[in-house]
């Protein structure tokens, strides 16, 4: 398994992505907007693995640390959106279910722009994940495609 580079801000983000070198696959864990989209940018980076436990949430819209901007710019650089799943792993249901729904919002994004999508700690039953997939929001093309990655 690639290892996943945890940074607090872009500037250090950056130092540790030409660190690596040419590895095949570098993996980010995502932050905030502003944070993510300095990630993207930066052509290097290949999977961003997106965060849904940090932030507040608005009246009107989640923060789940993307909005289209930043679809359309990792679709431009053909890098892949990763969401995972160990994040719903936690004992809390109001927290589950805040996680539950900036993934709803990201799966709706990653849908609308056409992003490729991977899933991180997945469950070992492809079958159930896709379904799951599914009732997020997921089109059977995108679930199925997600849960084989």
């Amino acid at each position: 398994m690639e290892k996943i580079i945890h940074a607090t801000t872009a500037e250090e983000a950056r130092r540790l992505i030409e660190r690596q070198g040419n590895a095949e696959k570098i993996m980010v864990l995502g932050r905030e907007i502003g944070f993510n989209r300095k990630i993207l940018e930066t052509k290097k980076v290949s999977v961003l693995v997106l965060s849904h436990k940090e932030g507040k949430d608005s009246l009107k819209q989640r923060n789940s640390g993307l909005n289209q901007v930043l679809c359309k710019i990792a679709k431009e650089n053909s890098i892949t959106l990763a969401i995972d799943f160990s994040e719903l792993k936690t004992e809390n249901k109001k927290e589950k279910a805040k996680i539950l729904s900036r993934i709803i919002q990201n799966i709706k994004l990653i849908k609308k722009y056409k992003n490729k999508l991977i899933i991180l700690n997945k469950p070992e039953d492809k079958l159930s994940l896709s379904a799951f997939l599914c009732i997020l929001g997921a089109d059977t093309k995108l679930a199925k495609i997600a849960s084989e990655n």
